[in-house]
């Protein structure tokens, strides 16, 4: 589904991504994990072509994004939704305005329509009660869930997700990862989510990648994931409390759904 190729990235005198190679297959929950300024962010951009590898290759299926321009660059985005960091809602506009905006800007949709799109993917989130509420009168968590609709209201085959827990405390959060692996199992999408928070990798990723000083250091599904041997990943781990000994080997082969 989604392919990096030698892929590589400076800013200045600086290598952000060091000739990177992975796959996303179609259908997994790819989670990207590291520490800050480790690169995680410059990957996704890459995947939607808001960035352009210095050299390398990204494939989206069998379009090269990284070298797509004007139609074909925007055909390939339409593929794509996307849950940013802060949800980034428009505060004018109400909930049910915020998720209608992509169907309203870029299909011929009815009203009618419009409003039956809107209000399924609100209902499968949870917040159809929410619709002519205003983004600020709603928590942290539910600004994310309404961001999740908007992300999905047009039925992408890929989400991407950008610290989607950032900001919010350990119960939403876990929320937030369960509607993450409702819509994996509800809609068969493709799923990036880029994260600092282990506890919510081990959750919701089929496959665990990190990113350290531009590298890739290990690529694994969770459970060998906590079992590597690489001491950047055994550090990581450990700063977040979870040991190759921890609670964590408990159910991991079914923790996915």
């Amino acid at each position: 589904m989604i392919t990096f190729e030698k892929v590589t990235k400076r800013f200045g005198g600086k290598t952000v991504l060091n000739e990177i190679s992975f796959e996303v297959p179609r259908g997994e929950t790819f989670v990207i994990v590291g520490l800050s300024g480790a690169g995680k962010s410059v990957t996704i951009k890459h995947m939607v072509r808001l960035l352009t590898p210095d050299s390398g290759i990204v494939r989206i299926g069998n379009d090269v994004i990284s070298s797509a321009r004007g139609a074909e660059l925007e055909r390939i985005r339409g593929r794509f939704g996307v849950l940013f960091q802060g949800a980034a809602l428009l505060q004018w506009l109400t909930v049910f305005e915020n998720v209608a905006l992509p169907l309203r800007e870029h299909t011929k949709m009815s009203e009618e329509e419009v409003e039956k799109t809107v209000m399924e993917k609100l209902r499968m989130l949870n917040m159809e009660d929410s619709a002519e509420m205003f983004p600020a009168d709603l928590s942290g968590g539910m600004q994310k869930r309404v961001g999740l609709a908007r992300a999905i209201v047009m039925d992408p085959e890929i989400i991407l997700y950008d610290e989607p827990t950032s900001g919010l405390d350990p119960v939403t959060s876990r929320l937030i990862d369960q509607r993450i692996k409702d819509l994996r199992r509800e809609l068969g999408m493709t799923s990036v989510v880029v994260t600092h928070d282990l506890h919510s990798a081990l959750s919701i990723g089929t496959h665990i990648m990190m990113i350290d000083d531009g590298r890739i250091v290990e690529n694994a599904v969770p459970k060998e994931f906590i079992q590597s041997k690489n001491k950047t990943v055994q550090q990581f781990l450990e700063s977040q409390y979870i040991t190759r000994r921890g609670e964590w080997e408990k159910g991991m082969d079914n923790h996915v759904g």
